[in-house]
């Protein structure tokens, strides 16, 4: 395997980096489109803003790694370890989520959509002050919004206390709100 270094973005040429030992690894803007990551300990590494397009991280230790703004779309991370993982702004979409374990990975604005995860995930875009992405799981009755990371009910009392004084938004939050009620 041959290891570039364009621009200050890893390249990675022959991609098979199954079983490798890469914790606590910087790969911050690594092109690891299509490599085969399987089983690979990628714990506490920073893949921050990471190409990960196909890549397969299937059985992949995860846990604690910095994914923010990376691109795992198309990605298989079957039973990935993702726990404690930082997904905010990821790109999942298309992903194979099966059977991954995401308890405590922050999903702020991920994208998940058609993502394969055994998990039911709803979305909303372009709601609330910040018009961020917002979405829950039901199966962990989990919501992500923001910085705001806990359940249904403490995000309906969070919103009713941040927005009391602003209907346009309380009315956005809560519309969602009844909505996913309406889907349990």
């Amino acid at each position: 395997m041959k290891i570039y270094n364009l621009k200050g973005k890893l390249i990675f040429e022959g991609n098979n980096l199954s079983n490798a030992n890469l914790s606590d690894a910087n790969l911050r803007d690594a092109n690891l489109s299509d490599a085969n990551l399987r089983d690979a300990n990628l714990s506490d590494a920073n893949l921050s803003n990471a190409n990960l397009i196909g890549a397969n991280l299937r059985n992949a230790n995860l846990s604690d790694a910095n994914l923010s703004d990376a691109n795992l779309s198309d990605a298989n991370l079957r039973d990935a370890n993702l726990s404690d993982a930082n997904l905010s702004n990821a790109n999942l979409s298309d992903a194979n989520l099966s059977n991954a374990n995401l308890s405590n990975a922050n999903l702020s604005d991920a994208n998940l959509s058609i993502a394969k995860t055994g998990y039911r995930f709803i979305q909303t875009a372009c709601i609330g002050s910040s018009k961020r992405m917002t979405t829950y799981c039901f199966e962990m009755d989990k919501i992500w919004c923001g910085c705001f990371v806990g359940n249904l009910r403490e995000f309906e009392a969070k919103v009713k206390l941040t927005h009391k004084d602003n209907k346009q938004f309380l009315e956005e939050y809560l519309g969602f709100i009844k909505y996913i009620k309406s889907l349990i």
